[in-house]
């Protein structure tokens, strides 16, 4: 039962895509009920399969020889993006169904971005129960494959330059990637998850250098889909994309599908007892907090909304992969609150962002003045987003970003305490970005004609409503009870699930 529950969520989604292009509705609302219902469908089965709880190995396909399985799994690491995935989804296509009327594309074209859409959430919940690197590695190409033309859906020539960055620069990264699985397979017990790393240091034996080098190529190469410097190009002109699709390549599908596959690389391939201490941990630990600082200060300079956003993104990502590198129990907690933690705010705060597209055609940050007195919901949802993404106490922000600090001072390490400082660096630029916005939206000057703001600008529907107030109340759940949440990560973070 276990099996066939997997197989389900990860290809209900596809085929429930595919069935809406034979089925073709006519009337707006009959195709909105049905492609709900099947991502609710598919999430309430994901739940069912988190509260069974950690399965065994479960091989599908075995192609040639005992290590290149194709097998599903669900350990501790899988169950939290999984359940990440499986909650944001179904308010997201909520979220979808209001800001695409607003797009001007024929039927066939909506019903072909909805194809793509709902098959993304199978993908990714691929990536998350997948049972060993080859697994893995076949769903983390196929997601490329099933988001680029989500990038392009508006055949603007933008959006086409667009989707063509996104897509050479993953591939390339997923090429570095596979060369890691190689040396695995080669200098490896195994390809399967195995907490603590499956290297055979008697085979490595004086190859201990080639082998980092080797894990120094596949971090950056899944680290292309989790923007780390210099690769991540791509993320900002993604931007182009329907807000839909930029919410969740930046807070959940793909950006933390190359966070999720670094945790994989790092704690259960090559091992942190082999990694901890060398030229590789130190190098990559400049690069990530490098690029914490490199991503919040060009988001102080952005004037797009959406771009700004996208800027945060880089810096936050590399958040969690600080948390990585950090190679503690603890500094996996760290990461783990902040993949999870920043899934829910940055979701909001890209929502928001297409609320004021939507009702105001506001792309810009000067073209958002004064306009909370029209939009009062999506401000007030987008400041509280904005005061947990500077790590306010009392929301989730503060959470992960506490637990990262905390596991950086315990390690003791020069770097780790650098990268400390990069977070507050972060935090301080977070504030600038983030509030030079709302206090112009609340606050645009005694001169400021309110008259100039259409009359037809006002909060939009219930359907992007709902989302947004249920992700600024778990915003707010997250930070002031999240002992739970934290034990589980302690568990899997210590290889206990």
């Amino acid at each position: 039962m276990v099996l066939s529950l997997m197989i389900i969520v990860i290809f209900l989604p596809f085929a429930g895509g595919l069935l809406l292009q034979l089925l073709n509705f006519k009337d707006k609302r009959n195709k909105q009920c049905f492609i709900f219902g099947y991502v609710m469908l598919n999430t309430l089965l994901t739940y069912v399969l988190l509260a069974h709880g950690v399965t065994e190995d479960i091989q599908l396909i075995n192609f040639a020889g005992q290590k290149l399985n194709f097998s599903l799994k669900l350990d501790g690491m899988g169950m939290v993006f999984a359940g990440l995935v499986s909650t944001l989804w179904p308010l997201s296509v909520l979220y979808a169904f209001s800001y695409m009327e607003h797009e001007h594309n024929s039927r066939i074209h909506e019903n072909t971005f909805y194809l793509f859409y709902t098959a993304t959430y199978g993908v990714t919940l691929g990536i998350a129960m997948s049972g060993n690197m080859l697994t893995m590695y076949c769903f983390y190409e196929l997601l490329t494959l099933v988001t680029v033309p989500l990038v392009m859906h508006t055949l603007t020539q933008e959006a086409v330059l667009a989707s063509r960055k996104y897509f050479y620069y993953s591939l390339g990264g997923a090429a570095f990637a596979f060369v890691s699985m190689i040396f695995l397979i080669v200098y490896g017990d195994s390809l399967e998850f195995m907490y603590g790393g499956v290297l055979n240091l008697e085979a490595i034996g004086n190859k201990k250098d080639l082998l980092l080098f080797i894990y120094v190529m596949a971090f950056m190469g899944f680290g292309v889909k989790a923007a780390i410097c210099p690769f991540n190009a791509w993320l900002p002109k993604a931007g182009v994309a329907p807000t839909p699709v930029t919410a969740l390549l930046h807070a959940v599908a793909v950006v933390k599908s190359g966070a999720f596959a670094i945790m994989r690389l790092t704690y259960f391939g090559f091992g942190t007892e082999f990694l901890r201490g060398t030229w590789a941990q130190y190098l990559l630990l400049c690069v990530v907090i490098f690029t914490i600082v490199y991503g919040c200060s060009m988001a102080v300079k952005e004037t797009h909304i959406k771009r700004r956003l996208a800027y945060s993104t880089i810096s936050n990502l590399s958040y969690i992969l600080f948390g990585v590198l950090i190679m503690t129990p603890l500094g996996l907690v760290g990461a783990l609150c902040h993949m999870v933690f920043h899934g829910v705010m940055k979701i909001c705060a890209f929502f928001c962002a297409g609320a004021m597209i939507t009702q105001a055609h506001a792309n810009y940050v000067h073209e958002i003045d004064g306009m909370a007195k029209k939009m009062p919901k999506v401000f007030a949802i987008f400041t509280v987003s904005s005061f947990a993404l500077m790590g306010v106490p009392g929301l989730c922000g503060f959470v992960s970003k506490w637990y990262l600090a905390h596991a950086a001072f315990v390690s003791g390490g020069i770097l780790e305490i650098v990268g400390v400082g990069a977070l507050l660096v972060s935090a301080l630029l977070t504030a600038v970005y983030m509030l030079s916005i709302v206090i112009r939206a609340y606050f645009p000057g005694n001169d400021f004609d309110y008259g100039s703001i259409a009359d037809e600008v006002k909060d939009p529907d219930w359907r992007m409503l709902l989302p947004l107030i249920l992700f600024a109340a778990a915003m707010l759940v997250l930070g002031v009870k999240s002992v739970l949440i934290v034990e589980f990560f302690t568990n899997v973070a210590n290889g206990l699930l």
